[in-house]
């Protein structure tokens, strides 16, 4: 009986301790397209005709936009919220006609990870319990909203306050 427990207890020891390792992953690097664009070279980085056409008419939309006081509920010039300017800025530049709330405009086109962004990617912050925030991707870490304090400006999210609250970005072109 001695031995028994002995055996017993040993075996329980020794087998607490060991564990399945995971299985391995099944995922696989997506194959690149064999679509090529015409590339444009900037004294940063090479990138598409189409990226620096969309950023010229993003940077255009902001100067037209900046300082525009936020105001929940608005959709002018004389005060805006943040959906409300992702609504008036994709409807303006590129004929597309979003929702009106962040709660719907982020079931709208295809996800893409932070490090997959393009230039008019929306970006999706959480600030709250069950508040929402949009913006507008630029380039560089940088994206273009309306800000509750200070207005439509430019911000960075690669620090701070909108990197503790990014949430997820949402491709629609």
């Amino acid at each position: 009986m001695k031995y028994l427990l002995l055996a017993l207890s040993l075996t329980m020891i020794f087998s607490g301790c060991s564990r399945k390792m995971p299985p391995k992953s099944t995922y696989k690097t997506p194959k690149k397209s064999t679509l090529t664009k015409k590339k444009v070279t900037t004294k940063h980085k090479t990138v598409s005709a189409d990226t620096q056409t969309r950023l010229k008419a993003l940077y255009s939309q902001y100067h037209t936009w900046k300082g525009t006081p936020y105001e929940y509920g608005g959709l002018s010039l004389d005060g805006v919220d943040c959906s409300g300017f992702v609504h008036q800025t994709y409807k303006k530049l590129y004929g597309i006609k979003l929702p009106r709330s962040t709660a719907q405009q982020v079931t709208m086109g295809q996800r893409v990870y932070i490090n997959q962004l393009h230039a008019g990617d929306l970006v999706f912050f959480k600030t709250g319990w069950n508040v929402r925030h949009v913006g507008i991707y630029l380039e560089k870490g940088k994206f273009v909203h309306a800000s509750s304090s200070k207005g439509v400006i430019i911000s960075s999210m690669l620090r701070g306050y909108w990197k503790e609250n990014y949430w997820q970005a949402r491709r629609l072109f």
